[in-house]
C-alpha cells in the first residue's frame, strides 16, 4: 500500500533554499515533492511572497530562470483557493502569520520553517506540527517508512 503524501506548508525561505541550491542542505525537499511524498500547499499570498523573493536582485535570476524554478515546484503543489481563516495564535512577525493560518485552515500535516517566530509556536497549535526542515525530514522518514 502506498503511503499517503504529507501535506505541508513550506515557508518561503525553505522553498527558496530547496529550489535555488540544487545540492544544498534542503535539496532533498525537491525530490520529496517530485516523488509525491510531500505535497507543498500554496495560497495566493504565499505564492506571491515566493515570487517576490525569487525576484530579489541578490539571486540574479532572469525571468526565464524564475519560471524554470517554478516549474520544479508548481506541478506538485496543492493550491488552496478557499479563504484563509485567521487563527487565534499570533505570530510575533506579522509577515509570517499567513503561513500559520494557511497550515491551520488547510489542515496541513506540518508547517516547515527555520523562522524562530513560527517555531516558537510549536507546542501551541496541536495537532499541527511546526518543524524545522531537519525535524521534518526525520519525521517524514518515520511516517513514510515506519520501522
Amino acid at each position: 500500500m502506498k503511503p499517503t503524501p504529507i501535506r505541508a506548508v513550506l515557508d518561503t525561505n525553505v522553498l527558496v533554499s530547496a529550489l535555488l541550491f540544487e545540492h544544498g542542505r534542503l535539496s532533498w525537499l525537491r525530490s520529496s515533492w517530485q516523488s509525491s511524498q510531500v505535497i507543498p500547499l500554496l495560497a495566493q499570498p504565499t505564492a506571491l511572497e515566493l515570487l517576490r523573493v525569487l525576484a530579489y536582485p541578490k539571486f540574479k535570476l532572469q525571468p526565464q530562470e524564475r519560471d524554470q524554478l517554478l516549474e520544479e515546484l508548481l506541478p506538485w503543489c496543492e493550491t488552496w483557493r478557499a479563504p484563509i481563516t485567521s487563527s487565534n495564535h499570533t505570530v510575533r512577525d506579522g509577515h509570517d502569520q499567513v503561513f500559520l493560518d494557511l497550515a491551520l485552515t488547510a489542515q496541513a500535516d506540518a508547517l516547515v520553517s527555520g523562522d524562530g517566530d513560527l517555531l516558537a509556536l510549536k507546542e501551541q497549535v496541536p495537532p499541527l506540527k511546526i518543524l524545522t526542515p531537519a525535524e521534518f525530514q526525520g519525521w517524514m522518514r518515520a511516517v513514510v517508512s515506519p520501522a
